[in-house]
């Protein structure tokens, strides 16, 4: 039977833009169109397809999301998500709060609910990771988006753009928010799942760099507001250590079943990110 357009996506549908023309997008049927005719249907599962034939980047693939949500459901990254929610959370106002490779949309949920006038949209790559964050929070739509490209949103429309372990748009991050809104990225140190990383042979390593690479990209749009600093360890169970290798990008090179077999995979590892609120100028 057809179905309807998800009302999450109809709360965000002004702030979206035809990404072939620019054309304001409506509802007709099943699918969102512009008056040129540029039609992108939206699947059953909740998200619509922006990127329509195009050929994203990169995205998770099915077991990759599958061991983010296993993973993500113990509450082990809990502190993440409410660093990002603090954040946030009283400091902008009604509007739109755009999740950049926002994965099973789980630190999305935990922002928009402190702030109860805020809806959302999740961009990401991975169909399977959007079937996932549509469920997350009845306020959240999603949408198959690839970062690297100009976003298909008007200027201005975002009070809060997140960026949780994600490749970054700082030009379009600018674009898009509100002079008074705030961007806040979230990033890992040298010191994140560091006893994971001394096991399994592979992992990909945090760059050393990555602070002063990140500082650069955003320094011609945004100053610094506040930065957290958020590390803690967390116990691990043999299963939750080949689900957090899994969920990683540092899975697509590795065998999770081989991880798997590892007999001495550590039983507690150390959460260690930053989390920093941004105001662009």
């Amino acid at each position: 039977m057809p179905h309807a357009a998800p009302p999450a996506l109809l709360q965000v549908l002004d702030a979206l833009r035809c990404p072939l023309c620019a054309g304001t997008l409506s509802v007709s049927g099943t699918a969102l169109r512009c008056p040129a005719g540029h039609t992108f249907d939206t699947a059953r599962q909740g998200y619509v397809s922006l990127l329509g034939g195009s050929r994203a980047t990169s995205g998770d693939d099915a077991d990759m999301v599958r061991a983010r949500e296993r993973f993500l459901s113990t509450g082990a990254y809990d502190p993440i998500s409410d660093a990002v929610a603090d954040l946030v959370g009283g400091q902008v106002g009604a509007g739109l709060l755009l999740d950049v490779g926002c994965g099973t949309g789980r630190y999305a949920a935990r922002a928009l609910d402190a702030l109860p006038t805020t809806h959302g949209l999740g961009l990401d790559t991975s169909t399977r990771a959007l079937r996932a964050a549509v469920r997350a929070h009845p306020r959240l739509a999603a949408a198959t988006w690839d970062v690297f490209r100009d976003f298909p949103l008007v200027d201005d429309c975002c009070a809060v753009v997140m960026d949780v372990f994600a490749p970054r748009n700082p030009g379009e991050f600018h674009r898009v928010l509100r002079g008074d809104g705030r961007l806040v990225v979230v990033r890992p140190t040298v010191g994140h799942l560091a006893e994971l990383r001394s096991e399994v042979v592979g992992m990909v390593d945090v760059d050393p760099e990555k602070e002063q690479r990140l500082s650069r990209s955003l320094a011609p749009h945004f100053d610094e507001v506040a930065t957290r600093s958020v590390e803690y360890r967390t116990p691990l169970s043999h299963d939750g250590a080949v689900d957090l290798v899994a969920m990683t990008p540092s899975a697509r090179h590795l065998d999770a079943s081989r991880v798997g077999e590892d007999p001495d995979l550590p039983e507690e590892v150390t959460v260690s990110v930053l989390v920093t609120a941004y105001r662009p100028h």
